[in-house]
């Protein structure tokens, strides 16, 4: 990497998109490059990788214009803030030119090796190649469990199926990239949107891999935001169990109070259970305001919603045209 390297064929469109979105990720863009050089080089089709800066706050972004110095086959764009990571990754899709566009990490868990076999998918007539992650051995119990959990329970709800493991690693064709672009909602589920659409497509598996460097920016906050977002965005079953759940305990309400009328004109005894009744009332009060919270969160989504405010803010880029 000592001297500058100029697309092979200046000017051209290439054949091949890599967008990497990254948030504060120092440390880890040079060595993503070089493997990814190795990879494709291999290749012999016209490439370019677009990095997408996330508002970091570290040298993310004096990688990326270091990296372009040397090699303008890379490409940056830099959020004005910390917009989040599925919005990063919708900029670096828009900026991005190729015939296919492969999205991955910038932690270099997803491993550059596989993309010659997405590839390879591609060009076999699939519009969209998936990868699953399989988990290695010292991955916890916890991750496990709850992985598997959320994406059978989003299955259920949103009717998309979706396999534990099925990231944001893929690759999409231009015709499907296109028509992802079209969406414009606010609360975006890339990994649900890319499954409902459909599309023939395939799967790669692979065995996941520890960051390269550095901290994951994942906390579990964000995560349990994330998937909040996924099963919101894609069903409306939690407003629908309402239904049920009201109808359920209606009909408690109803046994309890028929029970209090019976003792009362056939037994000539006062209702016993005072502590019961309150205890029930308490538990009916907060199922009612967990329906309210479920109706006032649908509301919110539908003012973020309607007042159309950009999805995310560029104040950089990095031979990118306007």
């Amino acid at each position: 990497m000592k001297e500058k390297r100029e697309p092979l064929g200046s000017g051209a469109t290439p054949e091949l998109s890599l967008v990497i979105p990254a948030f504060n990720e120092q440390g880890n863009l040079i060595p993503l490059y070089r493997a990814l050089l190795s990879v494709l080089s291999e290749l012999r089709m016209e490439w370019e990788i677009i990095f997408s800066d996330d508002g970091s706050s570290d040298g993310t972004w004096g990688e990326i214009a270091e990296l372009n110095s040397l090699d303008g086959r890379v490409r940056g764009v830099r959020l004005s803030r910390n917009f989040g990571h599925q919005y990063a990754l919708m900029a670096g899709l828009s900026a991005s030119r190729g015939d296919a566009a492969i999205s991955m990490d910038a932690d270099m868990q997803h491993p550059p090796e596989l993309i010659p076999e997405l590839v390879e998918l591609w060009r076999k007539g699939n519009l969209v190649v998936h990868t699953r992650r399989l988990d290695p051995v010292s991955t916890g119990p916890f991750k496990r469990w709850s992985s598997r959990l959320y994406y059978k329970v989003f299955s259920f709800l949103s009717g998309v199926p979706m396999r534990s493991g099925m990231a944001d690693f893929r690759l999409l064709d231009r015709q499907t990239l296109d028509e992802i672009l079209k969406f414009p909602e606010e609360g975006l589920f890339l990994r649900g949107i890319v499954q409902w659409i459909g599309y023939k497509s395939a799967t790669v598996e692979y065995l996941g891999r520890e960051r390269f460097s550095g901290a994951s920016k994942y906390t579990m906050r964000k995560m349990v935001k994330f998937a909040w977002t996924g099963i919101t965005s894609f069903s409306l079953i939690p407003l629908r169990l309402g239904i049920y759940i009201g109808i359920i305990t209606s009909l408690l309400a109803f046994a309890e109070m028929v029970y209090a009328v019976y003792m009362r004109l056939f037994t000539d005894s006062v209702v016993p259970g005072w502590a019961s009744g309150v205890a029930l009332i308490s538990f009916l009060f907060g199922i009612l305001f967990i329906l309210l919270g479920l109706i006032g969160e649908y509301i919110g989504r539908i003012l973020i919603e309607v007042r159309r405010r950009p999805r995310f803010l560029v104040s950089q880029t990095i031979g990118i045209g306007s």
